[in-house]
């Protein structure tokens, strides 16, 4: 797994994408087995105002209605650690592994991923993480909003 992967160049687009509609510059693209896209789609609460829109359930949305066989084999990018939902949702597709930008500025449910059998890669994104800083020094209150925290 490398940034130069079609996924997790898709899921850096859509995170742009997000950030230049001022909402949280997370995004994600669902990749079959044979490097196909199925979905992709990124965070879009501020923008719809909505409590659920995160970047994973964009991209699983954008792909529609999929027999489960779809998820067996595929990857979920994304390019910040997925939040308990996100998490949530990849378990209950069984999608085989999630490739995620960074946990740095984040850290969510792999460890509870990794437990259920799905293979986490952690790419290190510079470009994930100075995206993100930037959108959490700026709006905090969007991002603590984001994560179900209290702002600070």
């Amino acid at each position: 797994m490398s940034q130069s992967d079609v996924g997790f160049k898709a899921a850096l687009e859509e995170a742009k994408k997000g950030a230049d509609e001022g909402g949280v510059p997370i995004g994600a693209c669902l990749v079959s087995a044979d490097g196909k896209i199925l979905g992709r789609g990124h965070n879009m609460r501020v923008q719809k105002k909505s409590p659920t829109i995160h970047a994973e359930i964009s991209a699983l949305e954008n792909a529609g209605r999929l027999p489960a066989s779809a998820y067996k084999d595929a990857t979920m990018y994304t390019t910040l650690s997925p939040c308990d939902m996100c998490t949530g949702a990849c378990i209950l597709y069984k999608v085989r592994r999630v490739v995620l930008g960074e946990n740095n500025t984040f850290v969510g449910g792999e460890a509870y991923l990794k437990e259920r059998g799905i293979e986490v890669v952690n790419v290190r994104s510079e470009e994930c993480e100075k995206l993100m800083t930037e959108f959490i020094k700026t709006n905090p209150g969007d991002w603590y909003e984001d994560i179900g925290e209290p702002s600070k």
